[in-house]
């Protein structure tokens, strides 16, 4: 299978309970190498235009302002059926019906404050790791 990568953040809720090592560790655990990684904080405009797929949900504005919030973590993972094994990775998105010992389980609280972000198919992965990554930072 060829590598696929797909786009990993560790949102502001997980970044304060200080669990950035343990998705790194999870993630090459998982076959998964980081090939780009920085902190930053995302601004209400910057993380509206991120989850601009979701504008006409209810949920959109809480997310956005959710997400900056605080600082993140935003990594690119490389490996084989990185999407997928990233997601497996993280669980489900409702912490409640994650199974156990993934990310999700151990780390988020709700829906909205569950630790991690991956990306959920390709396009979707090339679309954001564009949108917050220039191609010189992945090495």
């Amino acid at each position: 299978m060829p590598l696929q990568r797909t786009l990993a953040i560790v949102k502001p809720d997980a970044v304060r309970k200080g669990v950035v090592g343990e998705a790194i560790r999870a993630a090459e655990a998982a076959g998964l190498r980081p090939v780009a990684l920085k902190r930053t904080q995302l601004t209400q405009k910057q993380a509206e235009g991120f989850y601009a797929v979701h504008r006409e949900r209810p949920f959109y504005h809480d997310l956005a302002a959710f997400m900056s919030e605080g600082p993140v973590v935003v990594m690119v993972l490389e490996g084989e059926n990185a999407i997928a094994a990233w997601r497996e990775v993280l669980g489900a998105t409702d912490p409640a019906k994650a199974a156990e010992g993934t990310l999700r389980k151990r780390f988020g609280e709700s829906i909205q404050h569950n630790g991690f972000h991956g990306s959920d198919a390709p396009d979707t992965a090339a679309f954001e790791i564009s949108y917050l990554f220039s191609s010189l930072e992945i090495v």
